[in-house]
């Protein structure tokens, strides 16, 4: 990826006591925000992605959001996360006019262990634009640097190819498959193979346009 232009501070070490603040993050052309859960828009844009048949396509949740009151009380769930330093959840929106586009998440973040995993979804209206690529851009730079992570993970569900191909465009290299990793498309008695990629803060840094 291209060297970003991030205007974020760099956060301490979480502890069970302590509250955490994730920054703003800043790059090619898109705004990194935490997500609000007091904010309707941002209610419906979750509610949004969550409900898209593309993102059920390939993800099951623990729980399933169905409704509005479901998708706030899942971004509570996130903004504890990001107080108490073990995830941060993004809104990806367009730098210029806010428009929300997608999520990006860093999470299951380990600062004794320095690793973290991260996921993303791009809503309907923003595919096709990069949104993806430049996003997991700016928020692996930053977990890399900034927060201090020597490894980031992301997986994926076997077949999923073009999120394979965003993967491996941020410099996600493939690192294997992992048998029965995650749940069948909307069953939790079922399950499929992951590709797992894997990025280390000495790789070397990828290009993007």
């Amino acid at each position: 990826m291209s060297s970003v232009d991030a205007q974020q501070t760099d956060p301490a070490s979480p502890s069970p006591s302590s509250s955490f603040s994730f920054p703003d993050l800043y790059g090619h052309g898109i705004r990194l925000r935490l997500w609000d859960a007091d904010s309707d828009a941002d209610v419906e844009a979750w509610l949004r992605g969550l409900t898209d048949p593309e993102f059920r396509r390939w993800n099951t949740p623990l729980k399933q959001v169905d409704d509005l009151a479901g998708a706030r009380e899942s971004l509570r769930a996130k903004a504890l996360a990001s107080t108490d330093g073990s995830g941060a959840s993004y809104c990806v929106t367009d730098a210029a006019s806010g428009a929300v586009l997608g999520h990006i998440g860093v999470n299951m973040i380990d600062l004794v262990l320095s690793v973290a995993r991260v996921g993303y979804w791009v809503l309907p209206e923003a595919r096709g634009q990069g949104v993806a690529v430049r996003a997991l851009a700016v928020a692996s730079r930053w977990a890399l640097t900034d927060l201090g992570i020597h490894r980031l993970e992301l997986g994926h569900a076997l077949g999923h190819e073009a999120s394979c191909r965003i993967a491996e465009r941020c410099g996600f290299r493939h690192e294997g498959t992992l048998r029965g990793a995650m749940w069948e498309a909307g069953r939790q008695d079922a399950f499929r193979d992951v590709h797992l990629h894997g990025r280390i803060a000495t790789d070397p840094e990828p290009q993007l346009p």
